[in-house]
């Protein structure tokens, strides 16, 4: 079992930073990718950034450049830091860890960019 708990949302405007952190408690020797996913009312959960274990990090296309994933293995903790905030980006983020086939999920932090 893994436990995910995220902060760090918040309101920001346009062009404004804010850095996401989840902590990972329990079993986390057993994660094998972790990382940010973002959902959208009426829209599917989108992957935003992952440190896969295999191929290292992967990024959306919408947020190369202006987000950066890391980790803190010491501190079982995973950042999103997110620059050059847009209106769009607006979303409620997720973190998420997967040990083999099963996958876990935090409870969520509403991200919001005003214009």
């Amino acid at each position: 079992q893994v436990q995910l708990v995220e902060s760090g949302g918040g309101l920001v405007q346009a062009g404004g930073s804010l850095r996401l952190s989840c902590v990972a408690s329990g079993s986390t020797f057993n994660i094998d990718d972790i990382g940010w996913y973002r959902q959208v009312p009426g829209k599917q959960r989108e992957s935003v950034a992952i440190i896969n274990r295999a191929t290292g990090i992967d990024y959306a296309d919408s947020v190369k450049g202006r987000f950066t994933i890391s980790r803190d293995s010491a501190k079982d903790t995973v950042y999103l830091q997110m620059n050059s905030l847009k209106p769009e980006d607006t979303a409620v983020y997720y973190c998420s860890a997967r040990c083999g086939s099963i996958d876990y999920w935090g409870q969520g932090t509403q991200v919001t960019v005003s214009s």
